[in-house]
């Protein structure tokens, strides 16, 4: 009877994800540990130019995530809310790095309650990753600064190439 009452604990933890750094990897490890399945949403953020294309950002993040059935990774053009609606998801989750970031999450929390019955989690990023961010990280490495301390080393390679590629555009 027990099992018949249980209902999963499914989290989406969207972002832009350009490129998923070290600080992006702590939050889904560890929200992985709190909900029965999280989905890394991939998710375009129309007042910035992404590096990578919403695809190529997917599969990067892929190379990060071992094999593992309670982590998914997916990609949406849309507003959160529907995809919240759409998958029948109950959570948010959002990791915080400053001050500045909680003032900016906590009014998307109180936009996205008013549109659609679902909660915030906000999880503080560890100390080591609270400057980091994706900007900084496409900062460094186009003007050739090492990265490896900031990026997931399954995907350095694929930064730096990119890096590369953009550097010869611009010149």
């Amino acid at each position: 009877m027990r099992d018949s009452l249980y209902l999963a604990k499914v989290a989406v933890y969207p972002g832009s994800f350009d490129p998923i750094t070290l600080g992006h990897l702590d939050i889904i490890n560890r929200a992985s540990n709190i909900f029965d399945k999280l989905i890394i949403l991939v998710l375009n953020n129309y007042r910035k130019k992404p590096l990578f294309s919403m695809n190529e950002r997917v599969e990067l993040i892929k190379k990060c995530i071992p094999d593992n059935n309670k982590v998914l990774v997916d990609s949406y053009t849309g507003l959160l809310v529907d995809y919240i609606r759409e998958k029948n998801i109950s959570f948010i989750v959002k990791g915080i790095r400053t001050i500045s970031d909680f003032e900016y999450e906590f009014q998307q929390y109180l936009v996205n309650s008013r549109l659609i019955n679902v909660e915030t989690i906000l999880l503080m990023t560890k100390s080591e990753y609270n400057f980091l961010s994706s900007s900084l990280v496409k900062e460094i490495a186009f003007f050739g600064g090492d990265i490896s301390n900031f990026v997931p080393q399954p995907i350095l390679k694929d930064i730096l190439a990119k890096m590369d590629k953009l550097r010869l555009e611009v010149d």
